[in-house]
Parts: C-alpha cells; structure tokens; sequence
C-alpha cells in the first residue's frame, strides 16, 4: 500500500488529493513495519486492505489504472493473493485456518512490491526470509586463504539438494572440482551422491537424511533397517522371519531429489496373526509395506550412514564449519542480505561482485573496512504529505497502540 501511494505520488499526486486525509498520513507517512508481536494484527490488516481497496477503485474512476506504474499492479494481484469476499461481500484476510480459499504457495506469492520475483522462505521455525537464496561454495585448504569458488543465487523457495548438480558442473567447467565436497545436510540426497561420484568423481560428505519410518523416529518397534532385503530373489523378510509376498517397482517419483522407491508388501495374513503387528504397522486393517531405494543406492546408503558415525568422519566433516564464518562475513561485514537491486539476476551480479571483493580481501591480507549508510532522504509520498502540511510519523516504533 505504501508502495503504490509512494509512486502516485511521485508520478501525479494531484490524484491523491480527494483520497489522502492525516488517517493515512499516520498510517502510511513512515515506514511500516508490523513487528514480531504487532499490536491488533489482524484489525490493521484488514484496515490496511480496505484502504487499498479504496485506492485501487479511486485510480479506477479516473481512468488511470492501467496506465498505472507497477507498484499500483504488484498492489492489486497482492490483493487478490492476500484478501476475498465473503458471501456478504465482507473484505477478509486469507488464511489456512478459516475456512477460506487459502493463500496461494511460496512459490507463487508476491512479497515485495519493489521486486515481484522475490520469495518468502522459511528454515526451521527460527530463520526466515523473502528475496533469494545466495549459495556459497570455497576451498578449504589447511594452508593459505580460503577462496570463493562458486557462487549460486536461487529463488528463496528452492529446496537446496537441488542446487548441488549445477554447482558441480560450473566447478567442471573452471577445472576447478574437489575430490571431497563437504556440504551442508540440506545439499545431500541419495540421487546426488551417487550423480556427483558417477558424473564428476565428487565424494560428497554430508548428513544423509535419516530413517523417515514412524518406528525408527520413535525408537519403538521394526523400522526399515530391522528387515532383511533380498536383491537377487526380490524378497523382504521381516524380523519375525515371514517373506513378502509381493516386490513392486522400482517407482519413479515426483521429486528430481528423491531416490527410485522398491516397495515390499506383505498380506494381512502374514502381519495380522502377528504377535508384534501392533508395533510394526499401525493400521488395524492393512499389512506392512516396506520401501527402500535399488540395490546400488540401497548399499551406497547403508555405506554413507555407517561411515557418518566413525570418528574421522566427524573430524572430516568438521572443517565444513568454516563457511558458517563465510556466510557470516557476506552478510554483516559486506551486506549480502540486502539487495541493491531488483530481480535475480541482478541481485546474483551483486552476489558474485562480493564473492570477487571478498576473494580480493583475503588474498591481499587486507582487513575489511566500512562506512556506515548516509542519512535516508524523504521519499516521494513523505514530501507529498510535507507540502500539504499533513502530519506523518517519522519512524514506525513512534506508532501507538
């Protein structure tokens, strides 16, 4: 909303005048910001939706709509993604929980007026972002500096084991690709350890992702690995010695991440005299059905999972630790996190420019020097509402409640 009030009134804010009054100077005159623990969210939401709504319908009775700037455009389909009407004709805030049509996926909602393309993402329930995804790739040689080898900028809502085939290809392409590749446990699947070693010769050392089974995330009951699998008579036995009865697949599936799945299936005759059926299957009607990937995957997995729990692999792998100081030092010491331009493409120019300075740094011994940001100057709608002598705040933490 302040966005497109910024740029109408930039480009004719004489249209602004029948609808601006010191309600929405208060409310739009300063930066908004909601906070961690905003006071009444959901009254200034829906607030902040009907003076859009307002807006929208006043640039639409003076014709000026679709001449309209692309902040006025990102506002209304963020509207659409963002509000609906009730059978009432009510304005509402779409949310997951009441029973409306939802909010649209990560993948497709606009978060920034300023830069369409950007994304929201979320990491655990600690870390979160909208814009991009900046991938870090350097050596990590015991004697001399670290260097910046690769760098990758994805949209925030790329799951990261996606990014590792293309990081491998452009360090073949420079001749620059290592023997061992120490990556994060987001960068590692099944797939990609076996493609890295078979196309590139990469070891990739990273933590597999575990037995997903509800036994083994319990640590109750016969998990995957507490069944025998037979490759050569296409068989699974169980821990109480019953064979399957049937060997499907393998499967394809959805995701470029996520092995080939082999599944193993057992009757209800087998698993429902059981004594131990209970603890291996939930469902009172079903049999077990055990999946696992091929054999050459199966055994790369079971290999890659032993070996994670010897102590040289953990003094290996320890090393990868250093590129958390990396990440560090791109965002506070030369402002990755904050993008002087709009789009990805450009903002993976940014990205790459800093992997260059910071290579340039490290290889001169220079220490990283700094001046802080030069004061920020009125913005278009600040002066609007300065001329027609309409108070504004000057900081969004002078707001009351």
């Amino acid at each position: 909303m302040r966005a497109a009030l910024e740029e109408v009134a930039g480009t004719a804010g004489h249209l602004l005048d029948d609808l601006v009054d010191e309600e929405w100077g208060r409310r739009y005159g300063r930066p908004v910001r909601l906070g961690k623990n905003p006071t009444r969210p959901k009254t200034r939401v829906l607030a902040t939706g009907n003076d859009a709504v307002r807006l929208l319908e006043h640039l639409y009775r003076h014709g000026t709509d679709r001449a309209s700037g692309p902040r006025v455009q990102a506002l209304r389909q963020i509207m659409v993604q963002n509000y609906y009407r009730d059978a009432a004709g009510r304005l509402l805030w779409r949310t997951d929980e009441d029973g409306g049509p939802g909010l649209p996926p990560s993948s497709r909602a606009i978060v920034s007026p300023y830069d369409t393309s950007a994304r929201y993402a979320r990491h655990g329930h600690i870390i979160s972002w909208k814009g991009f995804a900046a991938h870090l790739t350097e050596t990590c040689a015991p004697d001399g500096p670290n260097v910046i080898t690769d760098v990758a900028t994805t949209a925030a809502t790329t799951h990261d084991s996606k990014v590792l085939p293309g990081i491998h290809t452009r360090l073949h392409q420079r001749g620059l690709l290592p023997a061992e590749h120490l990556v994060d446990g987001g960068y590692t699947s099944l797939v990609h350890l076996e493609q890295a070693a078979r196309d590139h010769q990469v070891t990739v050392s990273g933590p597999l992702r575990g037995n997903p089974t509800r036994q083994h995330r319990r640590n109750e009951g016969f998990a995957r690995d507490d069944f025998h699998i037979d490759f050569d008579r296409r068989q699974v036995t169980c821990p109480r010695g019953q064979v399957s009865a049937g060997w499907h697949g393998p499967y394809p599936t959805s995701s470029p991440t996520a092995a080939p799945l082999i599944v193993a299936r057992f009757t209800k005759g087998q698993c429902q005299p059981c004594p131990d059926r209970l603890r291996c299957t939930s469902s009172r009607e079903s049999a077990r059905n055990v999946g696992f990937p091929p054999r050459e995957l199966r055994d790369l997995q079971v290999r890659v999972r032993a070996e994670q729990q010897t102590p040289e692999w953990k003094a290996r792998y320890a090393v990868r630790s250093g590129v958390e100081g990396t990440v560090n030092e791109f965002a506070h010491g030369h402002g990755l996190r904050r993008c002087r331009y709009r789009g990805q493409n450009k903002a993976h120019l940014q990205h790459v420019l800093t992997a260059v300075a910071v290579n340039i740094e490290r290889l001169s011994g220079l220490p990283s020097t700094g001046e802080g940001p030069p004061p920020r100057q009125p913005t278009a709608f600040q002066n609007y509402l300065d001329q027609r002598e309409i108070p504004r705040l000057k900081s969004w933490r002078t707001l009351g409640s």
